[in-house]
């Protein structure tokens, strides 16, 4: 493990030196304060400008994203949203700017009904298949996009879900973890993240997931595949990829799966490996 420190369907299998670069917004593009500094947006533009074909790969869903794409100036694309049940393709000539070309579908009631039976206080939100949020208790999150419709847990139950989000304040991230282990739900894929709370997906469900069917569409080797990422919900995707690299703050179990640990948030570690890519490019 090398640690660092800063001082449509095309054909790409003959592009060797191009790369599917794939980016975590939270923790790697922004701090957790929500902040993009402006080394990582100038390392990150000249990517983009570079021909090398960057996917956003995150937890938020697409409508929390989608001011990501635009500040990196994204005019075509793909982004992976909802840790990997919505993806996107973004186009500046369309309408909205984007069309959804998959979203990945479950039914949460049995693992909703586990989880409020064992996490009573919790708060609750969903993503239906409609892009819409429903929650309770007035939950609502930046990483939502849109403004949560509050719903009765009846009226979340009968939903269809893109993404499943519970949220504790009663407990430690580890702690918590924890509890939502000895659950032992089933039909789906979980992650916890910084704080107590659970993300939860259709089962087979993460970035790593959606990326490798953007990989194949898009005609990249996996050789040519590059993912940055910070947090518990990367994990899949940074063992995915050819080169995963780990951000400085990750928890220890996010790192031990990366091939690199780059500097923290803070500390512009995004920009250590986008610089590097371009450096590499010019020699």
């Amino acid at each position: 493990m090398t640690v660092m420190t800063r001082a449509g369907i095309e054909d790409r299998s003959e592009a060797t030196e191009t790369y599917m670069i794939c980016l975590d917004v939270d923790g790697t593009l922004v701090n957790h304060d929500g902040q993009m500094s402006q080394t990582v947006k100038d390392s990150a533009r000249a990517i983009v400008e570079s021909g090398h074909e960057v996917v956003i790969s995150t937890g938020r869903s697409l409508g929390a994203t989608l001011p990501v794409i635009q500040m990196l100036g994204i005019e075509s694309g793909y982004a992976v949203c909802c840790n990997g049940g919505v993806t996107a393709r973004i186009d500046t000539t369309l309408e909205d700017g984007y069309e959804v070309i998959e979203r990945k579908t479950f039914n949460p009631a049995p693992a909703l009904r586990a989880l409020i039976k064992a996490l009573p206080t919790a708060k609750y939100a969903l993503e239906n298949d409609r892009g819409e949020f429903l929650s309770t208790e007035r939950f609502q999150d930046a990483s939502f996009g849109v403004v949560a419709v509050p719903v009765t847990l009846d009226e979340m139950l009968e939903a269809t879900a893109v993404r499943l989000v519970v949220f504790s304040t009663d407990a430690t991230a580890e702690d918590f973890g924890a509890a939502v282990g000895s659950m032992g739900l089933s039909g789906v894929t979980y992650s916890v993240g910084w704080t107590a709370w659970l993300d939860i997906a259709a089962e087979g469900v993460t970035k790593a997931s959606g990326l490798e069917v953007l990989r194949a569409r898009r005609g990249f080797d996996i050789e040519q595949t590059i993912a940055v990422g910070d947090g518990r919900n990367d994990i899949e995707m940074l063992g995915w990829a050819h080169r995963g690299v780990a951000m400085g703050q990750a928890p220890d179990e996010v790192k031990a799966v990366a091939d690199e640990i780059t500097g923290g948030v803070d500390d512009d570690g995004l920009a250590t490996v986008l610089d590097g890519i371009l450096e590499r490019a010019v020699a």
